[in-house]
């Protein structure tokens, strides 16, 4: 066995300790991206859903700024965004290189984007269900914690998974401008210095860590839906 891993893996058995940290740091980032950009994007999302033309509280001007906003900040590269927010995150964190540092571009760029899926998830709810609790006089902020979030729970926790899929692809990229993680280890050590084996692994830590979090959104999925 340590035969086959010396003959394939000859970079990767040097610097298993690499590994371990730049998997914590890769599961840090996810982790706190997901819980901050989450409870911001969902809160962005349902704004937009009560506010939007024909929504709970319409408000037609403030949702047509959020819309572009939200449009605009989209269409933006990741790969720019994390230029165009150096300043921002020297002036938050005091650097921009490190796990800590990535968090605010990550955490800008997931919101716009969940915010959408949450708005998107939250428009299949059935129409006649809000109008039932309208007519039974419940208050808007009623409506969006009593039928919102809890019909629209298993498309919310399916773009939510969606979402830390696209997290992790996220933080991968942040590594390549030192922000630490799998991605990092990749570029710097595997790519500049062509050890092949090195990015290999990384690349299968990172889709290891994607079909878990598909995994356990499945499960939570399967076990609402009943």
């Amino acid at each position: 066995m340590n035969q086959l891993l010396v003959k394939y893996l000859p970079n990767v058995i040097q610097i298993p300790d690499e590994f371990i940290e730049a998997t914590k740091q890769t599961l840090f980032m996810t982790f706190w991206t997901a819980l901050i950009g989450g409870i911001l994007g969902i809160v962005l999302g349902v704004v937009l859903v009560v506010t939007r033309p024909g929504g709970l509280i319409q408000n037609v001007p403030l949702y047509q700024f959020l819309d572009k906003i939200i449009n605009i900040c989209r269409a933006i590269p990741f790969i720019i965004m994390l230029a165009l927010l150096a300043v921002v995150t020297r002036f938050i964190v005091g650097t921009t290189i490190g796990e800590v540092a990535a968090l605010v571009p990550l955490i800008a760029g997931v919101i716009p984007f969940f915010a959408r899926q949450i708005e998107n998830a939250l428009l299949e709810v059935d129409p006649g269900v809000i109008e039932a609790a309208e007519a039974m006089g419940t208050s808007p902020l009623g409506i969006v914690f009593r039928v919102y979030l809890v019909e629209g729970l298993p498309a919310i926790v399916r773009v939510s998974a969606l979402t830390i899929i696209n997290v992790i692809g996220l933080t991968a990229m942040a590594g390549a401008v030192g922000a630490g993680g799998l991605g990092n280890l990749a570029i710097s050590r595997g790519y500049n210095r062509f050890q092949t084996d090195v990015t290999l692994v990384a690349t299968l830590l990172i889709l290891v860590l994607v079909f878990i979090s598909q995994f356990i959104s499945n499960l939570i999925i399967k076990k609402i839906s009943h």
